[in-house]
C-alpha cells in the first residue's frame, strides 16, 4: 500500500498548463548582494511553464475575454509580439482549446519564431517599421483580427487585463515573499504592464517602496519619468522592452524613478549572472538586474531591491550568448568584476 503524501503536498498540485502559471520563486542573487553590501532579489518569471513572465498577461489576457463572453471554445486569438506574449498565449490557446495568430517584427531573435512555430502558432513575420506606419505589427495584428469572424485581438499594450494580471498576482507574491521588507522594486517596461502591476500592488500594501523604471536607450519612457515629456536617446539590441508612447498599462503607474541602462552593460550582466551565479537568463532579465544594482547601491547599506528576471537565455542563443553576434554588435564582454556598473 503506498504511503500517504506529506501534509500539503497534495494541495501543491497545480491544475494544468494554465494553473502551473505564477507563484514563481522570488530568489536571492548572493554575489552581487555580497559585492553591494545589500540584497537584490530577482523574481524567477523564467521558471513559469512557458518560460517568460508574459505568461501572466498571456492567461489574464484570455481569462478576461472569456469572463466577458467574447472567447469561447474553438476560439481565435491574434496579437502583436516581440515573441514571450505570443508564446504565453499560444500555450494558453492551445491549453483551452483555441487557435493564435502571432505577428512578429523581423528584427526579433529567430529562437522565437521556431519556438512560435512549434507551438502551433500561425505566425506572420513583417518588417520591423515605426509604429507611426500601419505595415508595423501592431497595426498588422488589429487588422488580422478584424478579419477573423469572431477573434479576438489581444492587444496587450492597452489592455489593462494585462496589468491586472500582476496587480493581481505578481505583486501580492513578491510583497508576501519578502514579507513586507522591501525598500524597491526595479524592472523594464515593454507594455507596462508588469511594472506597472506591481506597483500598483506594492504601493497599495507599503507606499514607501520606491518603485525604479529601468529603461533602455531608444525608449521614450525614461525622459517621460524624468521629466514629463516623451523623448528618445540613441538605440538598443533590448527586444521586448522600450517603448515610445505611453500606453494604457503603463499610464498612470506609480513609478517613483528611472534609471536607464546601455546594451554593454546589460551584455556584461548577463554574462556575469551566467558565470557567477549560475542563472541564464535573457537581456531584458540582466538589464533589470543591472539596474536594480545601481538603485540598491544608492540606498543604506543593508537595504533590499527586487526585480524581475524576466526570461531565460535560451531563447537568445544566437545573439546574447553568441560569439559571432557579440563581435558584430562590438558587445563581446570583458569585465572579470562588476566594473560595468
Amino acid at each position: 500500500m503506498p504511503n500517504p503524501a506529506p501534509a500539503g503536498v497534495a494541495d501543491a498540485v497545480r491544475d494544468g498548463f494554465v494553473g502551473a502559471i505564477g507563484n514563481t520563486p522570488l530568489i536571492a542573487l548572493p554575489k552581487l548582494s555580497a559585492a553591494l553590501g545589500r540584497t537584490v532579489l530577482g523574481k524567477a518569471e523564467h521558471l513559469n511553464p512557458g518560460g517568460s513572465v508574459k505568461d501572466r498577461a498571456a492567461r489574464g489576457i484570455i481569462e478576461d475575454f472569456e469572463a466577458r463572453r467574447l472567447l469561447g471554445p474553438g476560439g481565435v486569438v491574434v496579437e502583436g509580439t516581440a515573441g514571450n506574449t505570443g508564446i504565453g498565449l499560444t500555450l494558453v490557446g492551445n491549453a483551452r482549446g483555441y487557435r493564435t495568430v502571432i505577428v512578429m517584427p523581423d528584427d526579433q531573435a529567430p529562437e522565437k519564431y521556431a519556438l512560435l512555430r512549434t507551438y502551433g502558432a500561425e505566425l506572420h513575420v513583417v518588417e520591423a517599421i515605426a509604429f507611426s506606419d500601419e505595415r508595423n505589427y501592431y497595426h498588422v495584428a488589429r487588422r488580422i483580427a478584424e478579419s477573423i469572424p469572431g477573434a479576438v485581438w489581444a492587444n496587450q499594450f492597452e489592455n489593462t487585463a494585462n496589468r491586472a494580471a500582476h496587480e493581481q498576482t505578481t505583486g501580492p507574491e513578491i510583497y508576501a515573499q519578502t514579507q513586507g521588507v522591501l525598500d524597491a522594486f526595479v524592472a523594464a517596461a515593454g507594455t507596462g504592464g508588469t511594472i506597472a502591476g506591481v506597483a500598483r500592488a506594492l504601493k497599495a500594501r507599503d507606499s514607501r517602496i520606491r518603485v525604479v523604471l529601468a529603461d533602455p536607450y531608444g525608449s521614450a519612457l525614461y525622459a517621460y519619468v524624468k521629466t514629463g515629456a516623451l523623448a528618445v536617446e540613441g538605440d538598443s539590441t533590448a527586444e521586448g522592452i522600450g517603448i515610445k508612447r505611453i500606453v494604457a498599462n503603463f499610464k498612470d503607474a506609480p513609478v517613483d524613478d528611472a534609471v536607464r541602462v546601455d546594451d554593454r552593460t546589460m551584455v556584461e550582466m548577463a554574462h556575469w549572472l551566467l558565470r557567477e551565479e549560475g542563472l541564464f537568463v535573457g537581456g531584458s532579465a540582466a538589464l533589470n538586474v543591472a539596474a536594480a544594482a545601481r538603485v540598491a547601491r544608492g540606498l543604506p547599506a543593508g537595504a533590499r531591491v527586487a526585480t524581475i528576471l524576466c526570461d531565460g537565455g535560451d531563447r537568445y542563443r544566437s545573439r546574447l550568448y553568441d560569439a559571432g553576434w557579440l563581435a558584430e554588435n562590438d558587445l563581446v564582454p570583458a569585465a572579470t568584476d562588476l566594473s560595468f556598473l
